[in-house]
């Protein structure tokens, strides 16, 4: 890569369509958690739902949980901080698949399969890196 250009190569795309599309889907439902918007219940549902649960610090959690999936959807669709992010967001995705998606794969039932998808998405990109096609790099040019 030389200074003012970006050599695109097929890789680099592939990593941001995967970002994007994961990205958008998280921050969509952190939004959903946060702000009650897109048919979401909001922050005060999620506490509620999290104290249905017995989960410990049901308000903190709330908030963590809500949180590192907006943001984390935000930072994939950038590119820019994945690797101090995305960590958070993968351990909210474990959690759910676990914990609220009844740690077994049932579609018809809400299963873990679609949470566990996203963190091992999001951790294969924690490990390869978002690729060349950032905010910040494309911001250089």
């Amino acid at each position: 890569m030389s200074h003012g250009t970006i050599r695109i190569k097929l890789a680099d795309v592939g990593l941001l369509l995967i970002r994007c599309m994961v990205g958008v889907v998280m921050a969509f439902h952190g939004s959903q958690k946060l702000f009650g918007v897109f048919g979401g219940h909001g922050i005060n549902g999620m506490i509620g739902y999290l104290q249905s649960k017995n989960v410990p610090l049901p308000t903190v959690s709330a908030w963590a949980a809500a949180l590192a999936e907006f943001a984390g959807g935000l930072v994939l669709i950038a590119g820019v901080g994945v690797r101090a992010v995305v960590p958070f967001t993968v351990f909210t995705m474990l959690v759910a698949a676990f914990m609220s998606h009844g740690g077994a794969f049932d579609s018809q039932k809400g299963g873990m399969e679609y949470p566990l998808t996203l963190a091992v998405v999001m951790l294969g990109i924690l490990l390869t890196g978002p690729g060349a096609l950032t905010a910040r790099r494309l911001g250089k040019l």
